[in-house]
């Protein structure tokens, strides 16, 4: 159109120019108006349909993108500013000077420049609003769905509907809620592992006549290594039990999977013929064979006690020596014996240890590390002498009058 008018009827190049620079200056507003239309379609198709895409790879910042407009705002204004002023201060230069008409002159120049600057800013402003509403369709696309992971629901994920900062914070968020959906099915699985270990431990000790048995296992996580077991040997009469003492390595679910298949070796061993060392070298060759290559192991004191005859057999593999308490003589005696942690080596020998002329009133202590290990407030431990001092002082306040076993 410019050149058509400036070649055929023509008009100054100046003037060309001037509407150039209009439509430069209308393009621009109505272009930003519609592209913030569409993405604010875009927002609302991709929260309808609810999408979770990743992160957008290469990023639009908005500080750019605000930077970029203000910056060819400023530029467009200041032109249409500069064409308006430059074309008025000729028109004036071309006024004969009388007061009427320089009045006019200034009404006229003023009108002009309120009325370009009216419909800038009505521009701009309408940009503000449209824009405001962009950032509202996000907001809540954010907000809306982090309460709903605060409530408890992981169902929904925030759609990445721009390439912005905005894009990349749904991206993440998206990214954090799968990953504690994650964390909640492994919670699930962990409370189910809980619920299994702890039904693989006995519900209640055997009623063996002079003899009293207590157990107790706790764990400071879901699972753990720690096992305790009453065993109904091959040879069981009416005053003979088995009893297992054990400690995995390590914590979690990998201890209490090695736990589970260590107590699972030693109850099928048990009732078959063998004595406790045989009954235990069986039971480490089984271990090494299955979770040697793992470099897990497991200690374990087992016993074997016979209160017809008033003797006590053990094997200790690797574990803290159990504690034993004669009122009678007012002192302790800790079990130990020669023995390798079940796991190390399959072939290892072990050794069978006894103690003979069982009495009423003596307490056995079987315990794991987490025992004497317990700390208080200020971080002391325990310790094996505080523990002895339990032992006796309930020797004396109970008036024990049975063998008593108790376990930890």
């Amino acid at each position: 159109v410019v050149i058509y008018n400036t070649l055929v009827y023509g008009f100054p190049a100046t003037s060309g120019l001037s509407l150039l620079l209009g439509c430069a200056v209308v393009g621009f507003f109505l272009g930003l108006d519609m592209a913030l239309a569409r993405e604010r379609k875009i927002i609302t198709d991709t929260m309808a349909e609810n999408k979770a895409l990743p992160p957008p790879s290469r990023l639009y910042s908005i500080t750019r993108k605000f930077s970029l407009v203000a910056l060819t705002t400023i530029i467009f204004v200041a032109m249409v500013l500069g064409l308006v002023i430059s074309r008025d201060v000729v028109w004036l230069s071309n006024i004969k000077e009388s007061n009427t008409s320089l009045l006019q002159a200034q009404l006229s120049v003023m009108r002009e420049v309120f009325f370009v600057m009216g419909v800038l800013l009505a521009a701009i402003i309408n940009l503000i609003f449209s824009y405001s509403k962009n950032l509202k369709l996000l907001f809540q696309n954010e907000t809306g769905v982090l309460e709903k992971v605060t409530r408890g629901d992981l169902s929904k994920r925030v759609p990445v509907a721009t390439h912005d900062e905005f894009g990349v914070i749904a991206g993440h968020t998206n990214t954090m809620i799968d990953g504690l959906q994650h964390r909640m099915q492994l919670i699930t699985a962990l409370k189910l592992a809980e619920e299994v270990q702890q039904n693989l431990l006995p519900g209640k000790p055997p009623v063996i006549p002079g003899l009293d048995v207590a157990g107790i296992s706790n764990y400071c996580d879901e699972t753990g290594g720690d096992l305790y077991d009453f065993l109904e040997v091959d040879d069981r009469n009416a005053g003979r039990i088995g009893i297992a003492v054990g400690d995995v390595s390590g914590y979690g679910i990998p201890a209490a999977l090695l736990m589970a298949t260590a107590r699972a070796f030693l109850k099928s061993r048990v009732t078959q013929p063998g004595s406790p060392v045989e009954i235990i070298s069986d039971v480490n060759r089984l271990i090494t064979n299955d979770s040697g290559d793992t470099g897990q192991f497991m200690t374990l004191f087992y016993a074997v006690f016979d209160t017809g005859n008033k003797e006590l057999q053990w094997v200790r593999a690797g574990h803290d020596p159990a504690i034993f308490y004669d009122p009678a003589k007012d002192e302790f005696k800790e079990l130990d014996g020669y023995g390798m942690a079940l796991g190390l080596d399959g072939k290892f020998k072990y050794r069978e240890n006894m103690l003979a002329g069982l009495t009423m009133g003596q307490i056995l202590l079987i315990g794991t590390d987490g025992l004497w290990e317990t700390k208080s407030q200020p971080g002391e431990m325990l310790g094996k002498d505080r523990i002895k001092t339990l032992v006796k002082n309930m020797q004396m306040h109970l008036r024990i009058r049975s063998l008593t076993l108790l376990f930890q």
